[in-house]
């Protein structure tokens, strides 16, 4: 079992600076969802953005991923590859997920934006999948155990009527961008690692319209809904410090988008 790693405060510092630039990427790639724009648009701003700010773009090659953001659109859940051809339209929903790597630590985070005009089941399901995190965040303190966090994120995706991904988990992160402990959006409170100040982890609600099933296309990334229901995706790095959880995604003007 891989051992879960706690960061020192001048680590922890290493972190801030990651996500500060990582939410920024997200942000600017947030800022382009709108109708007529290629989601190859949006990663290679996000890429150029990156490296102008000193870093490198956490996804790019990572397992042979070949961009530097993933974007998924409607019935993509998380992993959709950016490409020429793909336009965005209007009443689409496009989730946009982030890393970036800087000395020696990782951001990431996620978020899923209306392009123009979208339905009113959609904007729910937005803000469902958004809220549900912050549902999660407020269990993410030492002392807790992870599944407090899954269990949080769980209650709130399922009373709402919607359901949560269980082949994908959110994940610690530090000098690699998946570390132990993993972190699930599902399961019963009380359960899996006890937090403890100076731990970092991702939490990433994937929430579904309808059924909780996915699939992975024969490009080894997309992971579409099996029912081709309305997926969204939101995340930020969370440190664990022992005043509480602090997280890291978030702009110099302190949005969390």
């Amino acid at each position: 079992m891989e051992l879960i790693t706690l960061k020192s405060p001048r680590e922890q510092d290493a972190m801030r600076r990651a996500g500060r630039i990582t939410a920024q990427a997200r942000a600017l790639a947030g800022s382009m969802v709108r109708p007529g724009v290629t989601t190859k648009e949006i990663d290679d701003a996000v890429r150029r953005f990156i490296r102008s700010q000193g870093a490198q773009p956490s996804f790019l090659g990572y397992g042979g991923f070949p961009a530097s953001t993933c974007i998924s659109v409607n019935q993509v859940v998380i992993h959709g590859i950016p490409s020429r051809r793909q336009v965005l339209r209007e009443g689409d929903i496009v989730s946009v997920d982030v890393g970036a790597f800087i000395g020696g630590f990782h951001g990431d985070c996620a978020a899923t934006y209306p392009c123009g005009t979208v339905s009113e089941e959609a904007r729910r399901l937005i803000d469902v999948t958004r809220q549900s995190f912050w549902e999660g965040y407020e269990k993410a303190a030492p002392g807790n155990r992870v599944s407090d966090i899954s269990h949080a994120v769980q209650r709130y995706v399922e009373k709402h009527g919607y359901s949560v991904v269980r082949d994908f988990v959110g994940h610690g992160v530090g000098t690699k961008m998946h570390e132990a402990p993993e972190v699930p959006n599902f399961g019963p409170a009380g359960h899996g690692a006890r937090l403890q100040p100076g731990m970092a982890i991702a939490v990433e609600p994937m929430v579904c319209a309808g059924d909780w099933a996915v699939k992975v296309l024969r490009d080894g990334w997309t992971t579409v809904t099996t029912d081709g229901s309305l997926a969204a995706h939101y995340e930020n790095t969370i440190l664990i410090t022992e005043n509480g959880p602090e997280i890291t995604t978030v702009t110099e003007d302190g949005i969390y988008q």
